[in-house]
């Protein structure tokens, strides 16, 4: 465990408004990219990122003072010849990266020397947020060459962030659960203006199975009403 001395209360301070902020966060806002900031100034890190386990793969990402075009990479090439990742995951805890894959090995790795290399990450700690069996998330920090190696200290604050973090993820992770096909249909005919039983011929499906995808679609957009489902659908094709 931590000694008192290695926390300053500068530390405290930072560590307290991040639960303020979890616990006061509308489940509509992007959790992981409103405290990513401070959560590196807890852990006196460089880089970070954050991403949501979603249909074998990993998505939704988020992140701290790194390339996009290099995250980019990530998304489309190196998740899938990260030889840490899946290791790490599996500790269910925060854990420097080293306790997975030696330096020596890591340094020879194509995942290294062409991805994470790219940003100056160098040696890094990862936690990854479950409730039960269901990811809510991780937490990838990491310090570049010449900065000292992440302690006792930076695990012991992050497993006490925890329970903060998985409390706030839980209320949002409806942002991430997918509408099916035939949701989307649904959705994005609500928000052209058609009734249920306009949807219902349009689509030939009874009228109950277009209540059903609607009620769906609104718990998995956390909408309290049609209205709200129409506006957020709008908003979502006009930005994409």
């Amino acid at each position: 465990m931590t000694h008192i001395r290695d926390v300053t209360s500068e530390d405290l301070r930072v560590f307290g408004e991040i639960v303020a902020r979890l616990q006061r966060l509308d489940p509509e806002t992007d959790l992981r990219a409103a405290v990513l900031a401070d959560l590196m100034r807890l852990l006196r890190a460089d880089f970070g990122a954050s991403y949501i386990w979603s249909s074998d793969r990993f998505q939704h990402g988020s992140s701290y003072n790194m390339d996009p075009q290099n995250l980019k990479r990530y998304d489309d090439w190196y998740q899938y010849r990260d030889p840490m990742t899946a290791k790490l995951r599996q500790r269910r805890r925060a854990s420097f990266v080293e306790e997975v894959l030696s330096r020596r090995d890591m340094l020879r790795t194509e995942f290294f020397n062409d991805f994470l290399a790219r940003d100056g990450l160098d040696h890094g700690i990862n936690m990854y947020v479950f409730d039960g069996e269901r990811d809510l998330g991780d937490f990838r920090i990491w310090r570049a060459a010449g900065r000292p190696d992440f302690e006792q200290r930076e695990v012991d604050l992050l497993n006490a962030l925890e329970p903060f973090l998985r409390q706030a993820m839980l209320r949002g992770i409806h942002r991430y659960e997918a509408l099916t096909a035939r949701e989307s249909d649904v959705a994005a005919l609500v928000a052209r203006g058609c009734t249920d039983r306009d949807i219902a011929r349009l689509l030939n499906i009874g009228f109950a199975t277009v209540r059903t995808h609607i009620n769906n679609a609104m718990r998995k957009r956390c909408c309290a009403n049609r209205a709200e489902l129409a506006a957020l659908v709008a908003r979502e094709k006009l930005n994409s």
